[in-house]
């Protein structure tokens, strides 16, 4: 079970980089963050797969976005873009929903 939570931290950290590299990518004009967006997504994509061989699909999918978006954010908010009160209160509620679903949630297995 560790290895898959493992598995799914890095198809997070990959999405993260893809996401990033997106935004660097200017439309896909600019080659080098393009394939980092393709290969980082790549990369993602088939680590979640992995995932889903023993977690819930629900599950994994609410925790690999949910903490790419926070991740996401975080990163651009580091690099200068402004965020106010209410969206730190989003991004604690959504971090909040996946502790709930990690800790309590009678979903995954055990």
């Amino acid at each position: 079970m560790r290895a898959t939570y493992i598995q799914l931290a890095v198809a997070i950290l990959a999405e993260v980089i893809a996401t990033t590299a997106l935004a660097a990518s200017d439309g896909f004009t600019r080659k080098g963050p393009a394939a980092v967006t393709v290969l980082g997504y790549g990369v993602a994509f088939y680590l979640l797969s992995l995932t889903l061989r023993v977690l819930p699909t629900g599950v994994v999918y609410a925790v690999w976005s949910g903490l790419g978006v926070v991740a996401v954010t975080a990163l651009s908010w580091a690099l200068g873009q402004r965020l106010d009160g209410a969206a730190f209160v989003g991004l604690a509620l959504i971090v909040a929903g996946v502790v709930v679903l990690n800790v309590w949630s009678d979903t995954l297995p055990r």
